[in-house]
C-alpha cells in the first residue's frame, strides 16, 4: 500500500483496532471509546474486512486474538504512538485552563505517603482538571499502561512494554513501625520474635523483608495481613505488633499518633521505585507537566552538602 491508499483508512478505525486488542470484549471496548456497541461491532466487520483476517474469535464467553491480529497490534502501536506524539507536539497547555483528566496508576504505599501534596498542587495550578488514582503494582503496571487505564504509573517495577519509559524516583527504604513504648531501638531477635503485620495486595504473608532474613539466617512471625497502608496507624497503636514499610509511607504513617519509626536492625536490599509512562505521551504538553509535577514531589530529597 503506497501514501495514496492510506486515505482510504479510516484512523478511528486504528484506535477502535488497539483498543479490542486489550479489551477483548465488545462491550467493554465501547464503554472505553464512549461509543455504542452496535458502532464498535461495525468498526469490527471493517477491520476485518482492511485485514482479511477475523482478527478476534470467540472463545468461550470471550474473544481472543489471531496471530495476524498480534502481529498487526505489534506493528501498529509504535506508529499510533508516532502519531499521537506528534499530534500533541501541537497543542497548547496552560494547566491554569486544562479541563482534561489526568489517568494516574499509583501503588498503595506511595498513595498513602507522596500523593497527598501533589494533588495539592496539581489543583492549585490546574483547578479544572480531573485525576482518577488507579491502584497498581508491578504485575499491573504493564498490561494498564498499555490498555491506555493509565497513562503514567508510580511503583516498584520490573516488566515494562517495549514502548514504554522509565524514570527512577528514588531508592526504596524501610522503616519499623512500632506502637510500643519500650525505650530503644529494636534489636534483631525483637524483631524475629514479635509478631509482624504485612500490608500485601495480594494477601500474601511473605515479601522481600523475608528474603533480606533469611540471607541472615533468620524468620519473622507474620500474623496480619492488610490490603492497605492507612489502617497500620490504628492497628498498631500500643501494641507489640511491627510492621516494615517504606521510608515515606512510615513518615505520614507517624505524623501526629504515638507511632514511632526505627531503622531495620538487619541489612536490607533497596529497590527503586520508578514513574513509568507510555511512549505515546511522551511528548503530551499536558502529560509532561504531569510528570514534572511527579518528580518534584515523588523523587528523594537531594541530600545537603
Amino acid at each position: 500500500m503506497n501514501r495514496n491508499d492510506l486515505r482510504r483508512v479510516d484512523m478511528n478505525l486504528l484506535v477502535v483496532f488497539e483498543t479490542l486488542m486489550f479489551e477483548k470484549n465488545l462491550t467493554r471496548a465501547s464503554e472505553k471509546l464512549f461509543l455504542g456497541q452496535p458502532a464498535v461491532s461495525a468498526a469490527l466487520a471493517r477491520l476485518r474486512d482492511l485485514f482479511d483476517d477475523p482478527l478476534l474469535v470467540r472463545s468461550g464467553r470471550t474473544f481472543e486474538p489471531t496471530k495476524r491480529a498480534l502481529e498487526i497490534l505489534d506493528e501498529l502501536q509504535p506508529a499510533l504512538d508516532t502519531i499521537s506524539s506528534a499530534v500533541s507536539r501541537a497543542k497548547v497547555f496552560n494547566p491554569a485552563t486544562y479541563h482534561g483528566t489526568f489517568r494516574i496508576g499509583l501503588s498503595d504505599d506511595v498513595e498513602f505517603g507522596l500523593f497527598p501534596p501533589l494533588l495539592q498542587q496539581i489543583r492549585q495550578e490546574a483547578p479544572e482538571i480531573i485525576v482518577v488514582v488507579r491502584r497498581v503494582n508491578f504485575l499491573l503496571m504493564s498490561p494498564m499502561l498499555g490498555s491506555g487505564e493509565i497513562s503514567v504509573g508510580i511503583s516498584y517495577t520490573t516488566e515494562l512494554p517495549a514502548n514504554a519509559k522509565r524514570k527512577r524516583l528514588r531508592n526504596l527504604r524501610c522503616k519499623i513501625l512500632r506502637g510500643d513504648n519500650r525505650p530503644g531501638a529494636l534489636t534483631l531477635d525483637e524483631y524475629c520474635e514479635r509478631p509482624h503485620a504485612l500490608v500485601s495486595f495480594s494477601g500474601d504473608l511473605s515479601g522481600n523483608i523475608d528474603n533480606d532474613l533469611a540471607r541472615v539466617g533468620r524468620t519473622r512471625r507474620v500474623v496480619l495481613a492488610v490490603p492497605q497502608f492507612s489502617g497500620l496507624r490504628s492497628i498498631l497503636a500500643g501494641t507489640e505488633m511491627l510492621a516494615t514499610v517504606p521510608d515515606y509511607a512510615a513518615a505520614a504513617l507517624i505524623e501526629g499518633c504515638g507511632l514511632r519509626a526505627d531503622e531495620p536492625p538487619f541489612p536490607i536490599v533497596t529497590s527503586e521505585l520508578s514513574m513509568v509512562w507510555g511512549g505515546g505521551t511522551d511528548n503530551d504538553p499536558a502529560e509532561r507537566w504531569l510528570r514534572e509535577r511527579i518528580v518534584e514531589h515523588m523523587s528523594a530529597p537531594e541530600p545537603s552538602l
